[in-house]
């Protein structure tokens, strides 16, 4: 799947483990859990370090029957509504650092959350 994709790519290229690390900003442990399906849904963010330092677009890294349910003027298939949120967040000034801790901050206390349950 993803991890199969990555490696070949890996391969082709001639890089070691070590050497997507560095290009990427991945940490070679993960690439490595990812090449072996151990870890077998990457965060978006890691497949956008990846498809650039491959030079490919993202959607070259999905399985393919990802792919065919891909639209291409909404490619993470988000429903409009979700659509509408980032639209108003960038048009009131939120640059995009900002909606990411935001969003970081929002996982980190649904976590300290189930461990105070």
């Amino acid at each position: 799947m993803i991890g199969k994709r990555i490696q070949t790519l890996r391969k082709s290229r001639g890089w070691s483990l070590n050497e997507l690390s560095e290009r990427s900003g991945v940490a070679k442990s993960y690439l490595s859990m990812i090449e072996r399906d151990k870890q077998q849904n990457p965060s978006i963010q890691v497949l956008e370090k990846l498809s650039h330092v491959f030079q490919i677009p993202l959607v070259e890294l999905l399985p393919v029957d990802v792919v065919s349910t891909v639209d291409s003027e909404n490619p993470y298939g988000l429903d409009e509504e979700w659509l509408e949120i980032a639209r108003e967040a960038k048009l009131s000034g939120i640059d995009i650092e900002e909606f990411k801790q935001f969003v970081e901050y929002q996982r980190w206390k649904k976590i300290q959350d189930k461990k105070d349950s």
